[in-house]
C-alpha cells in the first residue's frame, strides 16, 4: 500500500467484473476497468493527475478568454491558469481536496464547495455521484447555488476512453458530433463548421492514425434514449464508450497529443460539456442559477465487447 498519493485517498468500488477507483484530489475517476481491460484511461496512484484525467470541470469546463467575463452588468477577472494562452481553464475545483460523503460497495459520492472568492463572488455546493451497475459506470454531477444571487454555472468532466493498452492511433472512432466549434491560436472559439465531408466527421467509424482533434462538437446524433455515444473500438476487438444524456449537448474530443510522453495518445479526451468554450463570455450553453437553483447532468462509460 503506497502510504501517500499525490491524488489523495482513493475511494474503490466495484460491481461484479467491474472496478472503478475514485480520488479525493479533484474529485474525479482515475480508473475504471471491466474484466481487467481499462475502459477509462488510468494515471498511476504515485503521480499526479496529468491532462485533467477523470476530473470534473467546476464551474465552467475548457476555456475563459482572458479570465475575465461580464454578468449582469458586472466586470470580473479571474486568475490565469492557462498563462501560456492568457486563459482561464477548467474551473477551481482540480486541486482541492473532495469528500466521500457516501461510499458503497458499488457507489461513492463525493462533495466539494465553490467559496466566494475575487473574479467569482458566488458558492455553489457541488456533488459528484459515480455508480457502478449493469449499464457500466454512470456518473451524476448536481451543482446548487447556496448563495443571495444568480451565478453564471457551466461544468463538464474529462475522462479520456482507453485504447486497451498501445496507442489511439490504432483503434477505431465513432463519435455524435455534427458540427465542429472551430478555434483559433489561443483555443476559443472562432466560427463553426458541419463536419460532413471533413476529417472530423466520424459519424461512421474510421481509423484515428495520426489526426490531431482538440475541439467541441455539438449538434450531437442521439439514440432513442437522449444519448449522444462516442466509441473507441481498440485492437482487441473490444470498444470503450462514453454516453451523455441531453444535458450536455456538447462533447469535447482531445487525441491527447500534446500531453507529456507517457500520456501522449494513450487515451482519447471525451469531455461531457454543458457549455461551449469560453461560455461566460458568448453565453452558449451558460446556466444562470437562482440562489437555491439546482442543475444536474449525467454521463456514462461502458465496455462494448
Amino acid at each position: 500500500m503506497i502510504p501517500f498519493s499525490p491524488s489523495g485517498e482513493q475511494f474503490e468500488i466495484s460491481c461484479g467484473d467491474q472496478k472503478a477507483t475514485i480520488v479525493e484530489i479533484g474529485g474525479g475517476v482515475r480508473t475504471y476497468e471491466v474484466g481487467g481491460r481499462p475502459v477509462l484511461d488510468p494515471y498511476p496512484v504515485d503521480q499526479i493527475c496529468g491532462g485533467a484525467h477523470g476530473t470534473p470541470l467546476i464551474p465552467w469546463p475548457n476555456r475563459l478568454d482572458h479570465g475575465s467575463f461580464r454578468f449582469e452588468g458586472e466586470k470580473f477577472q479571474l486568475p490565469l491558469t492557462e498563462p501560456e494562452q492568457n486563459n482561464a481553464i477548467h474551473g477551481f475545483l482540480r486541486w482541492v481536496p473532495w469528500s466521500a460523503d457516501v461510499h458503497e460497495p458499488d457507489a461513492v459520492t463525493m462533495s466539494a464547495r465553490v467559496a466566494p472568492r475575487p473574479g467569482y463572488p458566488f458558492s455553489l455546493d457541488v456533488s459528484v455521484a459515480y455508480r457502478l451497475g449493469d449499464e457500466g459506470l454512470e456518473v451524476t454531477t448536481e451543482i446548487m447555488n447556496r448563495g443571495d444571487r444568480t451565478c453564471p454555472v457551466g461544468h463538464g468532466q474529462h475522462p479520456y476512453l482507453s485504447a486497451g493498452g498501445g496507442l489511439i492511433d490504432d483503434c477505431l472512432l465513432q463519435h455524435p458530433g455534427t458540427v465542429r466549434i472551430l478555434t483559433g491560436d489561443r483555443q476559443l472559439p472562432a466560427g463553426r463548421e458541419r463536419v460532413s465531408g471533413t476529417p472530423f466527421d466520424f459519424g461512421e467509424p474510421q481509423r484515428i492514425e495520426g489526426a490531431e482533434i482538440d475541439f467541441a462538437f455539438t449538434d450531437l446524433v442521439r439514440d432513442e434514449a437522449g444519448r449522444a455515444w462516442t466509441r473507441l473500438e481498440g485492437p482487441d476487438g473490444k470498444t470503450a464508450s462514453i454516453w451523455l444524456d441531453e444535458s450536455y449537448p456538447l462533447v469535447e474530443l482531445y487525441t491527447g497529443h500534446t500531453l507529456a510522453p507517457d500520456l501522449a495518445r494513450r487515451g482519447l479526451g471525451t469531455e461531457p460539456m454543458t457549455c461551449a468554450p469560453d461560455a461566460f463570455n458568448n453565453g452558449e450553453g451558460l446556466i444562470r442559477l437562482e440562489p437555491g437553483g439546482r442543475t444536474t447532468a449525467t454521463w456514462g462509460a461502458t465496455l462494448e465487447a
